[in-house]
């Protein structure tokens, strides 16, 4: 993998590390490509529960990397919609990834880095991390982030922040809905470790199927079709093999297979064999 991510995979859970700390981890066409790709790879490892995005050194993304954006102002309109199109399908790719995601977000997101934010499932900030939409000072329009940013802190708060392009507070970041929850820097890591603890305790399928039922009922009306559409899900869900497998466990008073499975994977393969290597 490129030097600008770094990916590990612990306990089923892949943390993904945006490596620019020296521009505090601002993208440029290369970042986005590789970030799209290792997300399509993840999307497909089965073994793979949930997914973390964070940023190296003390900022989660400052938004457009400045060399990326001088040779933007050289491009013809046929190159930008390209440029523009590959973030967008980043974008894409990140918010409809089959396994649930978290942004860890600590220092300044901005520009780019709120629609990285605004992108994942759940975001969680330390309260002295800080967000802006600087778009508009730049005379351009956050539109390849805007379905991801609207949708999180809704239409009201983004007329505000995408017109006045002002820093706002993690505390504000909460309050409008674009982070999920606030922490102390201290408490950061703990907080996710608590969240990824309770998502890998649901089952693969169902956590899939919970991301593409919240797309289909947040964006429609609730009409019959809806209605209908919301029971078949449910019946083909009890009748899979996991869905089961959970009513089966539930009543059994039992763990699922899934968190047996998950245990043994977090255990060391051959315990006796590490004790031996380390005397």
């Amino acid at each position: 993998m490129a030097n600008n991510l770094e990916l590990t995979i612990r306990n089923n859970c892949a943390i993904l590390v945006l490596n620019r700390p020296e521009i505090r981890n601002a993208f440029d066409d290369a970042l986005i490509a590789n970030l799209a790709k290792t997300l399509r790879k993840l999307d497909a490892d089965d073994s793979v529960r949930a997914v973390v995005l964070m940023g190296a050194g003390t900022a989660f993304c400052a938004g457009a990397d400045l060399n990326w954006m001088k040779r933007m102002a050289g491009y013809t309109l046929k190159q930008n919609y390209a440029d523009a199109k590959s973030l967008a399908d980043m974008l894409k790719t990140l918010d409809r990834l089959s396994k649930p995601t978290i942004a860890r977000v600590h220092g300044p997101a901005f520009a780019g880095g709120v629609g990285l934010v605004a992108a994942c499932d759940i975001a969680v900030g330390t309260v002295d991390a800080e967000f802006a939409l600087t778009e508009a000072k730049l005379g351009l329009s956050p539109a390849t982030i805007s379905p991801y940013v609207v949708r999180a802190m809704g239409e009201r708060m983004a007329h505000r922040y995408f017109l006045t392009a002002e820093k706002f507070s993690a505390a504000e970041a909460y309050r409008i809905g674009l982070l999920s929850e606030l922490c102390l820097p201290g408490e950061l890591d703990d907080k996710i470790n608590q969240l990824l603890g309770h998502i890998v305790s649901g089952g693969k399928s169902a956590l899939a199927e919970i991301k593409s039922l919240i797309r289909a009922v947040s964006r429609a009306p609730i009409d019959d079709p809806m209605i209908d559409d919301t029971a078949q899900r449910i019946a083909h869900i009890r009748v899979s093999k996991e869905g089961r497998e959970g009513i089966a466990s539930f009543l059994g008073k039992r763990k699922p297979a899934w968190m047996v499975a998950a245990d043994a994977e977090a255990r060391p393969k051959n315990p006796a064999a590490k004790a031996k290597k380390k005397k």
